[in-house]
């Protein structure tokens, strides 16, 4: 009789990240887990004392799944600032299930915008917009905090059903809001 196939942590946490995508962070339970992977609940629980433990997991492979969707941009340096714009409402479009996970689900690292800016995480975006706009990396949250509340406002209102994506016209508002944000700070260093 052959072994019964082994369910690692990784397979119960892509599962959880499935369940996430698809029908939504909220839905992320022992039983949906279980159902996706073809086993009993069994192997979830004994890789994860609660589901909490698992959703925080899911989470975390989500938000560097979205990492890697930001950055998956080419061109010279405003392309590029345009092109992460762009990548994090147009992620609300095709992930909208994740987008919620990450950004309206209560698990995002820190509790304001403030003490997010400083997140490890964020590091490789911001490290893209300093050597891009050649500010200091200060200088460089600033600008971010500006395009990031104008860009997830888009992405939320997307996100939730309540606009419908058009790029060409978010692309022109998005290039606005970073020009104006880069000479305020600009004049602000003179």
């Amino acid at each position: 009789m052959p072994p019964k196939p082994k369910i690692t942590k990784e397979m119960v946490v892509d599962a959880a990240f499935d369940v996430a995508r698809k029908t939504g962070w909220e839905n992320i339970n022992a039983r949906t887990v279980a159902e996706k992977l073809k086993c009993s609940t069994q192997p979830v629980m004994y890789h994860f004392s609660t589901i909490e433990e698992l959703k925080l997991a899911a989470f975390e492979k989500a938000d560097r799944f979205h990492t890697e969707y930001l950055m998956n941009v080419l061109g010279n340096e405003d392309e590029i600032m345009l092109g992460i714009g762009l990548n994090y409402i147009r992620f609300a479009v095709d992930e909208p299930s994740l987008f919620r996970f990450l950004f309206q689900s209560g698990y995002a690292e820190g509790s304001s915008l403030l003490e997010m800016i400083n997140a490890d995480g964020l590091m490789p975006v911001l490290s893209v917009m300093q050597q891009g706009m050649e500010l200091d990396l200060e200088q460089t949250k600033e600008v971010f905090i500006t395009l990031a509340m104008f860009v997830h406002g888009y992405a939320s209102i997307i996100a939730n059903n309540s606009l419908t994506f058009d790029e060409k016209l978010i692309a022109k508002h998005l290039k606005r809001v970073y020009t104006g944000a880069v000479s305020a700070i600009r004049e602000e260093m003179k």
